[in-house]
């Protein structure tokens, strides 16, 4: 048994390609609104904002007849947004994770948000255990009759992972993939539901200001509640202004406005 804990890594961040918005923004006679850019940092915010004024054509007083004034400041601009729970816009924006070390019990919750998401995750259809790596919650590890018993089962599982691989051969010179993929298969049964394992998993901001306040209420389970606690930072440094408004109150992500 290995103790591990969970982690997230942030692998994919939006991109603006700042030209070929010139080059739109040209057709319709907007393209001063790019001089008030702030460019690279934020793209997921501007992504946001340009996303917004196409819908009304925004992007200087006069393209619409209907617009006489516009919101200039781009905080101003994205607070209305989410206070008007005009979402759809936020659904061009994703980003992607790796979560890595959490455990199927974390993954199994973690399925049941599915608009807006792309997931791959580790098969252990193909990945053979050699351990079995877990994660304990503080508290479990100041239990020391707990951890020896946890411990002890944890060992006896990984031992017998280590002799099914010796009992089918899976190793010995010319076992075609086929049959080791066959067994792998079978011995992932006997590991526990908390082994870690990790997946690639890409969410829009919409999604996320929605997961990020549910998976980490109070009454979440307690690993997805620390997971998605560090997603939330990093959302916040990502994109201050579409993630600001959150407070947290003992853990819990609680946003100023909701159902965006």
């Amino acid at each position: 048994m290995r103790s591990v804990e969970p982690e997230v890594f942030l692998v994919a961040r939006p991109e603006l390609d700042y030209d070929e918005l010139a080059r739109y923004l040209r057709e319709i006679g907007g393209e001063t609104w790019l001089e008030r850019l702030e460019r690279g940092e934020f793209d997921a915010q501007n992504l946001a904002e340009f996303a917004g004024r196409l819908c009304y054509r925004s992007f200087e007083p006069g393209l619409n007849a209907n617009v006489t004034r516009i919101r200039k400041d781009q905080d101003a601009y994205l607070r209305n947004i989410l206070a008007s729970a005009h979402g759809s816009v936020l659904e061009h924006i994703s980003f992607s994770f790796v979560l890595h070390n959490v455990s199927r019990v974390f993954t199994h919750e973690l399925i049941r948000h599915r608009p807006g998401v792309a997931i791959s995750q580790e098969s252990l259809r193909y990945v053979r255990l050699s351990e079995i790596p877990f994660w304990f919650p503080e508290w479990a590890k100041e239990d020391r009759e707990l951890m020896k018993r946890a411990t002890a089962l944890l060992d006896q599982l990984e031992e017998f992972q280590t002799w099914m691989a010796e009992h089918f051969h899976l190793d010995d010179e010319g076992v075609p993939f086929h049959e080791k993929k066959h067994r792998t298969s079978f011995m992932r049964r006997f590991a526990p539901e908390g082994v870690a394992t990790g997946l690639v998993w890409t969410a829009n901001v919409r999604t996320l200001r929605h997961t990020i306040e549910a998976r980490t209420a109070a009454g979440a389970e307690e690993e997805i509640r620390l997971v998605f606690g560090r997603i939330g930072e990093i959302m916040k440094e990502e994109a201050p202004a579409l993630f600001g408004d959150y407070v947290v109150e003992d853990g819990a992500w609680v946003p100023g406005w909701r159902k965006v």
